[in-house]
């Protein structure tokens, strides 16, 4: 009795270790990635205090001169395609490296035939995906793209019932209307509103959710199967296989490489000859495309530590973690209704995963109250479920 409640209390706490360091991995990328596209720097932020203390031991070990002012720190960086090219290929450097050098997990062999066929289509989609994240947080801030994110379990819904001519559960459907609902009165009082911005996180739930698809049809006979369903609610980029990481990203990098250079080529090579503290700001910049394959790492760790009800509410409350310390750094103007909105969207995430639960849960044999008949109904029960699984994110 007593060693079963010794590993109950481990189970516990390995479950929250799981959780809180995913959170900081994945709180920490965002804040970051939002840090380099930033321009203007408020003196009184946080984020600028807790640089200018890098900033100063950095230049005191070096034994340079110790002005450090919030000029100096802006990075200025903006440069999406090129931040997600640098990731690309840090997660191609870690998938190696925890695959092939510490063994960490073993190597799922593809056929080289199938690596173009199957994972090159999954990695163009893939890297669309994290180019529309980055991009959207050059122009919105950290809480309104967050908030528009938690919207990709109802397109990967409605582009299952479209495409596939997939049938849902209509507690499926009810449970996306407050998803719905948030993220419209969140877009109508967000007063840090950009078009671009908004669209660019609308595109990338719809990437997310295609990759969740595409997923489904290409990768089936191999051992990504068990993981397909979590590939549509991963952090802005991540995946949730270390070897589709190992898989995807060297791909990745190759076809973001040539419109990166094509695109920002002038601009990244301008920066680089007038930014002030080039070193300390490409040192931030590389350390990002690192913690972007911790995430990675991360989010296989938590997969296999906690349950899928605890999985789903974790990820949601890290949405709203993430929007409050996003608040407490940038200090952007958030409205009352644009708050309540946030939060509505997080409720139906919520309640969209508990519906998933209970569907799950049910015997085969259990009826299920559904959308009326019609000649495409499915008849099996796990057909009502989408891909969607449960809440976690996306990010490389």
């Amino acid at each position: 009795m007593m060693e079963e409640t010794k590993l109950l209390q481990w189970s516990v706490i390995r479950s929250l270790l799981a959780i809180l360091q995913w959170w900081a991995f994945n709180v920490t990328v965002i804040i970051m990635n939002k840090w380099i596209f930033q321009s203007e720097v408020e003196d009184e932020t946080v984020v600028s205090k807790l640089i200018s203390t890098m900033v100063y031991l950095y230049k005191l070990c070096r034994g340079a001169e110790l002005l450090v002012d919030g000029e100096n720190l802006k990075l200025d960086f903006k440069f999406p395609l090129s931040v997600s090219c640098i990731h690309f290929i840090c997660s191609a450097i870690g998938a190696y490296l925890m695959i092939k050098v510490f063994k960490v997990k073993p190597l799922i062999t593809v056929d080289p035939e199938d690596r173009w066929r199957r994972i090159f289509p999954m990695s163009f989609v893939f890297c669309i995906n994290i180019v529309l994240g980055n991009v959207s947080l050059r122009y919105i801030p950290v809480s309104f793209m967050q908030t528009i994110k938690s919207f990709t379990p109802a397109t990967t819904v409605v582009l299952q019932w479209l495409v596939w001519r997939k049938y849902f559960d209509w507690r499926i459907w009810a449970s996306l209307v407050p998803i719905v609902g948030g993220i419209l009165l969140t877009s109508v009082t967000e007063l840090s509103f950009n078009m671009l911005g908004f669209c660019a996180a609308l595109f990338g739930c719809l990437a997310t959710s295609t990759k969740t698809i595409l997923a489904e049809s290409l990768l089936h006979g191999y051992k990504f199967d068990r993981m397909i369903p979590l590939m549509s609610v991963l952090p802005y980029g991540s995946t949730a296989n270390i070897n589709t990481v190992y898989y995807m990203a060297p791909f990745a990098t190759m076809i973001l490489a040539v419109p990166a250079m094509l695109l920002e080529g002038n601009g990244v090579l301008e920066w680089l000859h007038t930014h002030e503290s080039l070193c300390s700001s490409l040192i931030i910049i590389f350390s990002s495309g690192v913690l972007a394959f911790c995430l990675n790492f991360s989010i296989f760790y938590v997969i296999h530590s906690t349950t899928a009800v605890t999985f789903n509410v974790a990820g949601n409350l890290k949405v709203a973690v993430a929007v409050l310390i996003s608040w407490l750094i940038f200090r952007n103007p958030i409205s009352g209704l644009n708050a309540v909105g946030c939060a509505v969207t997080l409720v139906g995430c919520t309640f969209y995963g508990y519906v998933r639960h209970l569907l799950s849960q049910q015997p085969p044999g259990t009826p299920t109250p559904r959308t009326p008949r019609t000649p495409r109904t499915p008849l099996n029960r796990m057909e009502l479920l989408p891909l969607v699984n449960d809440k976690l994110d996306d990010k490389v």
